[in-house]
């Protein structure tokens, strides 16, 4: 791959036209790359990688505690990894998609070791495996104890950038190009401020996810759904998107994103205590039950953390530098202090529905990663299966284009969706003033302003609990981002900062109203008014209608 030539950075300089590519990858986490490094290596000479920041700026760098795969068979199994995933996914996983990432899952990690990715190793030379929640084994393969994400953005970054044909970075997706029934490429948001066309045979969405559609969050300011929100636009479905997971164990501090303490650390016997001292929830059952024992105990307690007692984890700075340094910087020491932490938003289970090889309904359009439902994480995502799902069903993606897949097939979650018992359509309420105009006068409000609001919103109305009026309340508050959006004059914002606007009002509507419909608590949905599982409800939605539509950028 040494002798492949590096990418062009932006594209063809002085083209004029459309830019053209056989391959588009739009986003540059661990799906994206991992599927246009193997289509390089598959032969494909026209693979393009568009992102937002640089390419080895993406969620995936943020994530800590590794990825779940069975190395080794002889204290483990593909069956346990199975089943560990199926019941963290509390009835909604697609057992067959499910199947193939505990399975596929082992060569895949190899693949990734084999790019120069390093993990963390025993004095024989094992791969360490650590145990994390909802996990029944050791399991999970790490780098520098809690810097797993890091280190595979370096390994995939660096073998991008001898493979792929051109990289556009900087660059922000605005819509979908559809012609003849099929997605022939994208627009975007240049970072000179232009807006150009980037068309492609096959355009594979691998954007991440949408933490920042709340104030708490473990994601990066980029993570702001624009796949999802570009999907919708273009009439398509989310299915799964009432299901957002909060990481149990966030830092409670003032800094954004919240600092991860990794799953890693229950693992090796930290426990979770009330203010009083005492000891609340098992630390090793699945996210979702650890975040619902996490709020009762806050709302028992009256306020806005709990605490986690990692004293008895030896040689802390050693096997965790990274942990170590950031407790450092707020003045923790885990020998001596409990840790106050509270549940952050984190990843969404949902996105746009595909079959086994990450197809979609509109031929041409391919989804991996967060961005994508391709029915492993259910109802609730298995700590460390959202790295592994990046690589198997990247993967799979790179693999089905080459083989000449043009569209999707009746296979896996997608299966379903014309199956009228467990998949369910609905559509988005109409949101109020969704129209921006092409100009006006500058609101009093900024678009920072209205992010906010809206964030502080979401987390207090559709965070770890949920209720009718609580989602009522939300919804309000989405109309009156929408309101706002509508009055702001594109030519005196920051293009940038109003499309991530409208794309949080648009996933936001899809989300409440998915949430609306639930009603019922099942894995990460929690629902104070509907607190137990109904099998009525053990079925997808898929979310289609009300979008916020961009402000015109000189198009």
């Amino acid at each position: 791959m040494s002798d492949a030539p590096g990418p062009e950075v932006g594209g063809a300089p002085g083209a004029t036209g459309p830019r053209r590519a056989d391959v588009l990858v739009v986003g540059s986490g661990v799906a994206g790359c991992f599927a246009a490094v193997r289509l390089a290596a598959r032969g494909v000479a026209g693979v393009a990688v568009l992102t937002k920041g640089r390419l080895e700026d993406s969620t995936t760098q943020w994530a800590q505690g590794g990825i779940a795969a069975v190395m080794s068979d002889r204290t483990d199994s593909t069956e346990s990894h199975l089943a560990d995933t199926l019941r963290a996914g509390a009835g909604l996983c697609d057992e067959s998609a499910t199947r193939i990432l505990v399975e596929e899952g082992p060569e895949r990690v190899a693949e990734l070791i084999g790019l120069g990715a390093v993990f963390d190793r025993t004095a024989d030379g094992e791969l360490e495996r650590a145990l994390e929640g909802g996990h029944s084994r050791p399991r999970v393969v790490h780098a520098a104890g809690a810097a797993t994400g890091a280190e595979v953005a370096r390994a995939l970054g660096a073998a991008l950038r001898e493979s792929v044909a051109a990289a556009y970075e900087g660059w922000m997706v605005l819509d979908l190009v559809v012609e003849h029934g099929r997605c022939a490429g994208v627009v975007a948001l240049a970072p000179d401020g232009t807006v150009e066309r980037v068309l492609a045979r096959h355009v594979l969405l691998a954007t991440g996810g949408a933490g920042q559609l709340f104030a708490v969050t473990t994601n990066p300011p980029g993570a702001t759904g624009d796949g999802a929100a570009m999907a919708l636009r273009a009439g398509l479905g989310l299915t799964d998107v009432e299901f957002v997971q909060f990481h149990p164990t966030a830092l409670h501090v003032p800094a954004l994103p919240r600092p991860l303490l990794s799953e890693a650390l229950r693992g090796e016997g930290a426990v979770l205590r009330g203010l009083g001292g005492e000891r609340f929830v098992d630390e090793l059952e699945p996210r979702y039950v650890v975040s619902r024992a996490i709020a009762a105990q806050m709302a028992a307690d009256g306020t806005d953390h709990v605490l986690l007692d990692a004293t008895s984890v030896d040689d802390f700075a050693e096997r965790f530098p990274s942990l170590a340094k950031a407790l450092g910087e707020v003045g923790l020491d885990p020998a001596r202090d409990w840790l106050p932490v509270a549940p952050a938003a984190h990843y969404i289970s949902g996105g746009l529905l595909t079959d086994l090889d990450g197809a979609t309904v509109l031929p041409g359009l391919w989804a991996a990663g967060e961005a994508a439902c391709s029915g492993v994480q259910g109802a609730n995502r298995l700590a460390s299966n959202s790295l592994l799902e990046g690589l198997v069903f990247g993967r799979r993606v790179a693999d089905a284009i080459c083989d000449g897949r043009e569209g999707p097939e009746p296979t896996g979650a997608l299966a379903a969706r014309d199956a009228p018992a467990p998949f369910v359509a609905v559509r988005a309420l109409a949101l109020e003033g969704a129209r921006p105009r092409p100009s006006g006068p500058a609101s009093k409000i900024t678009v920072l302003e209205a992010r906010r609001s809206l964030q502080r919103s979401f987390s207090e109305g559709a965070g770890v609990v949920r209720s009718a009026a609580s989602l009522a309340a939300t919804r309000r508050a989405l109309d009156q981002a929408a309101r706002v959006l509508g009055t702001l004059d594109a030519s005196s914002c920051a293009p940038r900062e109003l499309v991530e606007l409208a794309n949080l009002v648009t996933l936001g509507s899809a989300v409440l109203t998915a949430a609306e419909h639930r009603e019922e608590s099942r894995g990460a949905h929690v629902r104070s008014d509907f607190p137990d599982e109904r099998e009525a409800f053990r079925r997808r939605f898929e979310v289609s209608g009300a979008v916020a539509a961009l402000p015109v950028l000189g198009r």
